[in-house]
């Protein structure tokens, strides 16, 4: 099996660049505060001001800044894995009917038995990347707005700026880490206003460092290269590369889109909740944000059951509850407020999704859970655990309880949400609940209750 590769980005250019190479990423954004990290970054260098930094020390210091807040996210997450007790309680329907229990066994062999991406020898490759675009003594992030946009445009026309790109690449397994600045020189045709305007128009300049991009509308005007283009885009390969090796990986294990997974021609690796049948079958009421991208995992699987489920790996989610401080009581419930593109959109739900390649469903669950809802692995604790399993996929609902003296804050750091927040426990009953979140909802609060009344009496 490839190792698998965590791009700490949400630029799709940068992850196009790696598909192209045969490397389907896991996406994980960074949020990382730019400024902040910079100003840690002048103060290490005993700057009192950031802006003496130069181009090439900033985007050094913001790619591992990236690099390592995904990083840490990953080590919480499997710190938070690592600690889980309780069972986890198997089902298999189809063979037993609904509601039946086929197996318990402890989590802890059941992490054992699939230990994820945290565990492995080797990987997973972590990619964290930044780019700033120099001209005229000048560093140029993104314009964001058509007024600064033009500016710049008309400034670069004719002109040439250096592209600087830094890379920082981790290997989780190891910790070992390398970094690298690449650089490219840019020269630019000479444009008119009206091309200016026209190119702003469209859009595609205003979120791109530089204002412009090699790949898209804005490559004809890019006259000449000195450097490695795909720098430019965002991602240096060649860079990339070299770092991989020189933490002691070869390039081609990461390789997860060859030989038989190859990509297809004509064949789309957005997301598959885009197909109108899909959607008609699983109840969403739209398509899927062309800002979403596929990642390792997604995709339909045609069930016995009658039904499609989304997660070629299977899928799973945290149902987090809050316990009173004094009597231990469940009191709510983090449910999320699915979006209506979503499979049975406008429902309500615990914060999940598909497992991506190489995770251990508790690992996936963990991910979804703070990508979707907020839910920060160190600010809970995992009680237990419950699968669904038709054979070909399954569902794996992780109970969870808000850890002592922690607060866990609900925002919908996504678009997969219309809303996220604390139900109480009695008012759940007024919500329309996933289909099969409303089949096993009695089963999950009278778990939860067990669990939190054996945890109050010491059991």
């Amino acid at each position: 099996m490839s190792i698998p590769v965590i791009l700490a980005s949400q630029s799709r250019p940068r992850r196009n660049l790696l598909v192209q190479s045969g490397i389907l990423p896991t996406i994980r954004v960074s949020k990382v505060d730019e400024p902040a990290a910079l100003a840690a970054e002048a103060a290490c260098r005993g700057l009192d001001d950031a802006s003496r930094l130069t181009p090439k020390e900033q985007v050094s210091a913001l790619a591992s800044a990236k690099a390592h807040a995904v990083a840490a996210l990953y080590r919480q997450t499997a710190e938070t894995a690592h600690n889980a007790t309780g069972e986890l309680v198997v089902s298999r329907p189809l063979d037993d009917g609904y509601g039946s229990v086929s197996q318990t066994l402890p989590i802890s062999e059941a992490l054992r038995n699939h230990e994820g991406m945290m565990n492995a020898a080797s990987g997973p490759v972590l990619i964290g990347c930044d780019s700033m675009f120099e001209f005229g003594g000048h560093v140029y992030g993104k314009p964001h707005t058509p007024q600064v946009a033009r500016e710049r445009l008309l400034a670069m026309s004719g002109g040439e700026g250096v592209l600087w790109t830094g890379h920082t690449v981790i290997d989780l397994a190891s910790g070992r880490e390398a970094s690298r600045v690449s650089r490219a020189v840019v020269r630019f045709a000479k444009f008119t206003p009206a091309d200016a305007d026209a190119y702003i128009a469209t859009g595609e300049p205003l979120e791109v460092a530089g204002c412009f991009t090699l790949e898209g509308l804005g490559g004809p005007f890019i006259d000449s290269i000195d450097g490695d283009p795909s720098g430019i885009i965002g991602l240096s390969l060649p860079t990339v590369r070299l770092l991989v090796e020189e933490l002691g990986i070869a390039w081609r294990d990461l390789w997860n889109l060859v030989g038989s997974n190859a990509v297809k021609p004509g064949v789309s690796l957005e997301p598959a909740v885009d197909d109108a049948a899909a959607n008609a079958a699983s109840g969403a009421k739209g398509k899927a944000p062309k800002e979403n991208v596929h990642q390792p995992g997604d995709g339909w699987v045609a069930c016995a059951c009658g039904h499609r489920h989304w997660g070629t790996n299977g899928a799973s989610g945290v149902l987090l509850a809050r316990r009173d401080a004094t009597t231990g009581e469940v009191t709510h419930v983090l449910l999320q407020h699915r979006a209506l593109w979503s499979a049975e959109g406008g429902t309500w739900g615990a914060p999940g999704g598909a497992t991506a390649t190489g995770e251990s469903p508790l690992e996936g669950a963990l991910r979804e859970s703070y990508e979707e809802a907020n839910i920060h692995p160190e600010d809970i604790d995992v009680v237990g655990a419950y699968l669904e399993t038709h054979g070909t996929w399954g569902y794996t609902t992780v109970l969870a309880f808000e850890k002592p003296g922690h607060t866990v804050v609900p925002r919908a750091n996504d678009d997969e949400s219309l809303e996220v927040m604390w139900v109480p426990l009695k008012g759940v009953d007024n919500l329309t609940l996933l289909s099969a979140m409303r089949r096993d909802w009695d089963g999950f609060v009278e778990r939860l209750k067990r669990i939190s009344a054996a945890m109050r009496d010491g059991k």
